[in-house]
């Protein structure tokens, strides 16, 4: 099974983008899925997560009120609908899927299948 993101490319500041995730192969078990990304020299961080049993949303606080998650559980697929977007927002962005119920969603231990990126660029 793997997980497959895409909608990246390069976007205007201010501008949107919407990311995709979705599974092939066989039936993901996913309890959590989200959303992470890495800029050039820096570390992997979190972005934004959902947890599908209660539908609750988890979001880092430098992208709240501009990115939105959303998904189809059933699908195993998760979106990431990015608005407002700086030169910042500019890195690969990886979604990642997580079995294990009870999982802390902001840290990336907690996943244990990974895309393979899409890359955003942010001109200005």
């Amino acid at each position: 099974v793997q997980l497959q993101a895409s909608g990246g490319g390069l976007v205007q500041a201010g501008g949107s983008l919407r990311l995709s995730c979705a599974a092939s192969g066989r039936t993901v078990n996913s309890v959590v899925m989200g959303w992470f990304r890495q800029a050039p020299g820096k570390e992997r961080e979190f972005v934004a997560a959902i947890r599908w049993r209660t539908d609750t949303t988890y979001y880092a606080d430098f992208v709240k009120g501009r990115f939105t998650i959303s998904g189809d559980n059933a699908k195993n697929t998760v979106y990431l609908q990015m608005n407002s977007l700086n030169r910042e927002d500019a890195a690969v962005y990886y979604c990642a899927s997580a079995g294990r119920p009870g999982i802390f969603p902001f840290s990336i231990s907690g996943y244990e299948l990974w895309g393979q990126g899409t890359k955003v660029t942010v001109s200005s």
